[in-house]
């Protein structure tokens, strides 16, 4: 199930207005696997860095639930994956910013450079 797991949530994110609970269960998926997703999504995201949110998992439940464990895993996976995904491209953008900017100064003291010694 996780290999359909990032589709479903890619569409979700799409779906607009409709919440992902709501989607994933008019997608078909059982009750308890949709409960467990959406523990383990803010569980996910908490532990990724997510200022919102708590660590959310109904262990008892966990235990002696397949569907709610397996979703619980998937949903933990994928949202901690995003956001750390989303962390990881932010800084790379920042430090791309960075290194344009460094680029740009050095061009255009070249190009000052240039200028003078003609």
């Amino acid at each position: 199930m996780w290999r359909y797991g990032w589709a479903v949530l890619a569409l979700a994110l799409i779906g607009g207005c409709e919440s992902n609970h709501e989607y994933l269960l008019k997608q078909g998926y059982p009750p308890a696997f949709v409960d467990g997703f959406d523990a383990g999504c803010v569980s996910g995201r908490q532990v990724a860095g997510s200022i919102s949110g708590e660590y959310r998992k109904d262990v008892p439940r966990y235990l002696k639930d397949p569907q709610y464990a397996e979703g619980w895993s998937d949903g933990f996976r994928q949202c901690q994956g995003m956001l750390e995904n989303q962390d990881r491209n932010e800084y790379r953008e920042r430090h791309w910013d960075e290194r344009e900017r460094a680029w740009q100064q050095e061009k255009d003291r070249d190009a000052a450079r240039t200028y003078r010694s003609q």
